[in-house]
């Protein structure tokens, strides 16, 4: 959320800031409902003083039908700021509401684009590897092991849904055992194992809803909704508190299922695992003080990069322009891993800055020092890794002529000292 101050104090700015994040957002309609409850309250204030005033005057007063009249009087002034009180509370309720729909601004780093096709390449890591023969794609080559089963997926729960089997999906738990002890004994992060349902007040926290929420899975009896990401619950561990001095940063790493309609990329990579209503994904998320977020990114940036270097796949950073901006983002990187079954980067993470945002709108706040003014924290998240692009990845990179899957070495021991993937294992 946007400090509604800087929204009616520098109204053109914020425009200036949607206007390279091809978004919108009732910046007009914020100043004027501001600018109406500032008048309002003024008028409840004056009324109110008026009030307490002659309050005391009528309890001097010998005359009764002159007192009488001002505490009649008074009676129709408490009546007014009562209505008035009401009225303050609807606008408050209406611009919380309009507030919510106002994306984040891009920080100052981020370069401007209309679009994907303007993000910036920041490095390339790795060569891609040279076949001599043709590489298949992982739907493929999954079937031919026998290690995912598309049909039977769909018979289950429709389209977008596979079922991983026998090494396919002892591959996947593989990995996210090994990126959990990682992330967890070499770059000083603490599990969480967070729920899968959450309150509807998290999303909004995280910036989810409204703004998403034809996107996300919810039980309407219970009214709680499945996360997308554990970038939800994990930050809403801390909303509505104030932390004390010494206790930042926070450096967290869960692994969760995930669930997403994927109603905004309809028609988009239906072949394979690329993209599925219900994924796997190990994510890491910090809460941070002001000053030390892009620093903080740096390093968030780097964990997910050493799974990547530790799998020894190709990838690239990309520095996502305005464009192409989240709504809750300032500032994001993604990094891509090289598919060659596919012939395409898939993206495998998305390391992002928020800023004060989230924190403004899950209440998440911070003492710099003891009994200091409590500040608003800075919150950052990022993949390290997305499990169905990096099973992809370790796939078709791995494949061997015969179409057996070789297992990198890092996982070998998660595997059970398995070192090739071949038909009916």
């Amino acid at each position: 959320m946007i400090d509604v101050k800087l929204i009616c104090d520098k109204p053109e700015l914020i425009k200036e800031a949607l206007l390279k994040l091809n978004s919108t957002a009732p910046v007009d309609e914020i100043v004027e409902l501001n600018t109406k409850r500032r008048e309002l309250t003024y008028e409840v204030e004056r009324l109110k003083e008026k009030k307490n005033s002659t309050s005391k005057e009528i309890g001097k007063m010998k005359d009764k039908e002159s007192r009488d009249k001002l505490i009649t009087e008074m009676r129709e002034v408490g009546d007014k700021i009562k209505e008035l009180d009401e009225e303050i509370k609807k606008i408050e309720e209406d611009l919380h509401e309009k507030l919510l729909w106002v994306p984040n601004l891009p920080h100052e780093s981020v370069p401007v684009g209309k679009g994907e096709e303007e993000n910036v390449v920041v490095k390339t890591v790795g060569e891609k590897r040279i076949f001599d023969f043709t590489p298949l794609p992982h739907w493929e080559l999954g079937e031919k092991l026998d290690i995912i089963d598309f049909e039977r997926g769909v018979k289950l729960s429709g389209t977008r849904f596979y079922v991983l089997k026998k090494a396919g999906s002892k591959l996947q738990r593989a990995l996210i055992n090994w990126m959990l002890d990682l992330h967890i004994d070499h770059h000083g992060y603490t599990e969480i194992y967070p729920p899968y349902m959450v309150k509807g007040e998290c999303l909004t926290g995280t910036g989810n809803l409204p703004k998403f929420g034809e996107n996300l899975y919810r039980d309407a009896e219970e009214d709680l909704w499945f996360i997308p990401t554990a970038e939800v619950p994990v930050t809403n561990l801390h909303r509505e508190e104030i932390l004390e001095p010494g206790t930042l940063p926070l450096n967290y790493v869960a692994y969760t299922a995930c669930f997403r309609r994927e109603k905004m990329s309809a028609g988009k990579d239906t072949r394979g695992i690329k993209r599925g209503h219900q994924f796997d994904k190990v994510e890491l998320v910090k809460v941070v003080e002001r000053e030390k977020s892009m620093e903080e990114l740096e390093k968030l940036i780097s964990h997910a990069e050493d799974i990547l270097k530790r799998l020894n796949l190709p990838y690239r950073l990309i520095k996502m322009c305005t464009g192409d901006l989240s709504f809750t983002a300032m500032i994001k990187y993604d990094l891509e891993v090289w598919s060659p079954g596919c012939d395409e980067w898939l993206e495998v993470s998305s390391c992002s800055n928020f800023g004060d945002f989230q924190a403004r709108r899950a209440n998440i706040r911070y003492r710099p020092e003891a009994k200091g003014k409590p500040l608003f924290a800075h919150t950052l998240n990022g993949s390290a890794l997305a499990l169905p692009r990096t099973v992809i990845a370790i796939m078709e990179n791995y494949q061997q002529p015969d179409g057996s899957i070789l297992i990198p070495e890092v996982l070998r021991s998660y595997m059970g000292g398995m070192e090739t993937i071949k038909g009916g294992i």
